[in-house]
């Protein structure tokens, strides 16, 4: 690797305030505001706005639509186009 042309790689804490929930990871993305952090020492801090604690896939809150019921009330309304 080339010195001095890659972003500096260290300590970071993602924070997803909608589900009041931090965690510590390693990033290339920095911040200007800092938290201090469970071991005593201060990081720097992004806030998301959705993490896996507020996904709706993961926490098992989403909704699948009918699409099937949709072509087919599609089909009804128009009918098939293109058939020979």
């Amino acid at each position: 690797m080339k010195p001095g042309i890659h972003p500096a790689y260290g300590p970071v804490v993602f924070r997803d305030r909608a589900a009041d929930y931090a965690f510590l990871t390693r990033s290339t993305m920095t911040s200007d505001k800092t938290v201090e952090w469970e071991d005593g020492n201060t990081y720097p801090v992004v806030d998301v706005e959705i993490s896996n604690v507020s996904h709706p896939f993961y926490t098992g809150t989403a909704r699948v639509l009918d699409t099937a019921g949709r072509v087919e009330r599609f089909e009804r309304r128009y009918g098939r186009r293109g058939a020979l």
